[in-house]
């Protein structure tokens, strides 16, 4: 199932390089100055995370860690507390050594995006940076960005995922691997621009084509078949029968039905 948290009103490689000019995708490394802080309370690291990175830092106090705001007196302090639960600290270190390269995303990030810019001329390609959460989120898309939440592309084997009182699902544990960092990304960036019509209520049914129509662009984007489903079969008889339909035109049409004829 592809979710969204969508923050629309927020927006070593320690310098912000996401995209280039030459199409480049490049993760910008928000996550290693954050557990520089966060193992071992360097307080250049702190000023550069609100310095340089003060969107990042915003976004993750606030709307994914929700632990008060970033104007608090005191929010360093609980900042640098909270992570200090030693499952938090496993995770940071886990982490760190997992994503010490991340070459293999940036050039996937880069095809995907390019492959997506020549069917959506109009879309601007996001910067998209890396984060450690708290097993909350997993993409985080806003003020034309994407967040990486690495604490859950740990490997479905990864033991904690495993453990009942986290509640994750069979199949919700192989998704939290590497390989679905990019089709997630790209997944919840689609959605953010192409959302599910809020002017009426859809019943399930429209709610899974829609994700159907997002999930089959992945694919394209992807040039393999991440992603699996009835409804991207729907998607993709649709655009077979009607191949003078954009890739725009079919993700903006919201009329259900003209999926299922």
């Amino acid at each position: 199932m592809l979710l969204l948290t969508l923050f629309v009103c927020i927006g070593c490689e320690w310098q912000f390089s996401s995209s280039n000019d030459d199409g480049q995708v490049t993760v910008d490394r928000y996550d290693r100055i954050q557990s520089l802080y966060l193992t071992t309370g360097d307080f250049s690291a702190l000023q550069q995370m609100n310095t340089i990175y003060p969107m990042q830092t915003r976004t993750l106090i606030e709307d994914v860690l929700r632990i008060g705001k970033v104007d608090d007196q005191q929010i360093n302090t609980k900042f640098l507390r909270f992570y200090q639960d030693s499952t938090l600290q496993s995770i940071i270190s886990e982490a760190e050594q997992q994503y010490a390269n991340m070459d293999d995303i940036n050039q996937r990030l880069t095809s995907a995006f390019a492959f997506l810019k020549s069917n959506l001329p109009n879309m601007e390609v996001p910067k998209v940076y890396a984060q450690i959460g708290s097993l909350d989120q997993s993409i985080i898309v806003g003020n034309n960005s994407i967040g990486i939440c690495l604490d859950k592309y740990l490997g479905e084997n990864y033991p904690l995922y495993q453990k009942q009182e986290y509640g994750y699902n069979k199949r919700q544990q192989q998704m939290m691997d590497r390989k679905y960092i990019v089709p997630d990304c790209i997944g919840f960036y689609l959605l953010s621009l192409y959302p599910m019509p809020a002017d009426r209520i859809l019943n399930q049914e429209d709610r899974d084509l829609h994700i159907g129509k997002i999930q089959w662009a992945v694919n394209k984007a992807m040039g393999s078949s991440v992603f699996v489903s009835d409804y991207i079969a729907l998607v993709e008889k649709y655009m077979s029968a009607n191949k003078n339909i954009t890739i725009d035109q079919m993700l903006r049409n919201n009329v259900y039905s003209d999926f299922r004829k």
